[in-house]
C-alpha cells in the first residue's frame, strides 16, 4: 500500500499495488478539497497491466456534490481503446488508437505519472517520445497526449526527467519504479 500527498495539502491519493517485473494492478482513491477552478471531489480506479506493462483497463468512478461519474478504458490486443463514458447526460461509448498509445494517465496521480518509465525500465541514453491516454480529474475527459521521458540517473533513487506540454520536472522513483517524489504535485508519504 502507497500513499501520496499533495505539494499543496489539498489532494491525496492511496493505493493497493500487486507488481510483476514490469507488470501492475492497482485498487487505489484520490481525494481532492475545493481547488481554484474545481470543486472537491474523490476519485476511486482499478488499473491493470499486461505483462509488459501495457495498460489493459482502467475503470474510474468521480464523486462530487452533484452526483457520479464513470470511466472505463479498455486497450484491445490490437491496440483499439474501448472507452464507455457514463456521465450525467447518459452513456457514450467511443473506440480509438489514440495514436498508438500503450499508457493511460490521470490527472496529476504519482502512480499513472510513472507507469511509461517503469514499463520502458531504465535506459539512461534513451529519450522516450510517447503517446498515452489522458483521463481528466473529475471530468473524465479523454485525450491523447505526447509526453516525454528520459532516465537522467539510475543510482538508487533513480531520476526520470519527465515533460508534460512545456513544463519539465526530474521525478524521483524507487527500486520498483514507483514514485517517490513529483516535485510541485505531490511526495509519497
Amino acid at each position: 500500500m502507497l500513499a501520496w500527498a499533495g505539494a499543496e495539502g489539498l489532494r491525496l491519493e492511496a493505493a493497493r499495488l500487486v507488481l510483476g517485473e514490469r507488470s501492475l494492478r492497482a485498487s487505489g482513491s484520490l481525494a481532492s478539497a475545493r481547488q481554484e477552478g474545481t470543486e472537491a471531489y474523490f476519485a476511486s480506479y482499478s488499473l491493470s497491466t499486461d505483462e509488459t506493462g501495457v495498460a489493459k483497463r482502467l475503470a474510474i468512478r468521480t464523486t462530487q456534490v452533484h452526483g457520479e461519474r464513470y470511466l472505463t478504458l479498455t486497450r484491445s490486443e490490437e491496440g483499439i481503446w474501448l472507452v464507455d463514458h457514463q456521465l450525467d447526460r447518459g452513456t457514450r461509448t467511443m473506440r480509438s488508437h489514440f495514436g498508438g498509445a500503450l499508457d493511460v494517465e490521470l490527472a496529476l496521480s504519482p502512480l499513472f505519472t510513472i507507469l511509461p518509465p517503469r514499463r520502458l525500465g531504465p535506459h539512461p541514453t534513451t529519450r522516450h517520445d510517447l503517446a498515452v491516454v489522458s483521463v481528466s480529474l473529475p471530468g473524465l475527459e479523454v485525450d491523447c497526449v505526447q509526453r516525454t521521458y528520459h532516465t537522467v540517473s539510475v543510482s538508487e533513487p533513480t531520476v526520470v526527467s519527465f515533460t508534460n506540454h512545456a513544463i519539465t520536472v526530474d521525478l524521483t522513483v524507487d527500486t520498483d519504479g514507483l514514485m517517490i517524489d513529483y516535485p510541485g504535485v505531490a511526495h509519497r508519504t
